[in-house]
């Protein structure tokens, strides 16, 4: 005698099998996307651009990447507390949560400065999606940023007086 499942229609919580599978399937979905989302990728020549880099306004720049962009969280050494070491901003280190994806990134580089960055590959960086000196999409957790010229210009400026 083989035994089956039953699945009532009803879980006892007032969540329904149906919703059940589709909860499951959403977040297939998700983990599907999120993995596709982190596998390395040349950009086209579609997404060149012949744009000069506008003068940046350093304190906004601060500003942006201190509160809005949040590079300094990443990007920036930390002490056994956590806390970020004023003399290690924006000089990498470890990733300073555990990778959910083994794809990931495990260290932060360096951003002080954007050492092998031309104008055209920071402001590209930080315009069309985090796409590296290399041409390549970084990898997560950095995030897809989608700025404005003035505000990208505005970060590299500042980054570059950091050194």
């Amino acid at each position: 005698m083989t035994s089956r499942v039953r699945y009532p229609a009803d879980m006892g919580d007032g969540m329904s099998t149906s919703k059940v599978v589709l909860a499951v399937a959403a977040a297939a979905v998700l983990v599907t996307l999120a993995h596709a989302s982190a596998q390395p990728q040349r950009a086209g020549s579609s997404k060149e651009t012949n744009v000069s880099l506008p003068p940046g306004n350093i304190e906004h720049g601060r500003y942006l990447a201190e509160h809005v962009a949040m590079c300094v969280e990443c990007h920036s050494g930390r002490d056994a507390d956590g806390n970020i070491i004023q003399r290690e901003k924006y000089l990498g280190g470890s990733l300073p949560f555990a990778p959910p994806f083994p794809d990931w990134a495990m260290r932060v580089p360096r951003n002080r400065g954007l050492v092998g960055y031309d104008d055209k590959a920071a402001l590209r960086l930080l315009t069309q999606g985090a796409i590296g000196r290399d041409g390549y999409q970084l990898r997560p957790p950095m995030p897809r940023f989608r700025m404005t010229p003035q505000d990208a210009a505005d970060v590299i400026a500042f980054l570059r007086s950091a050194n």
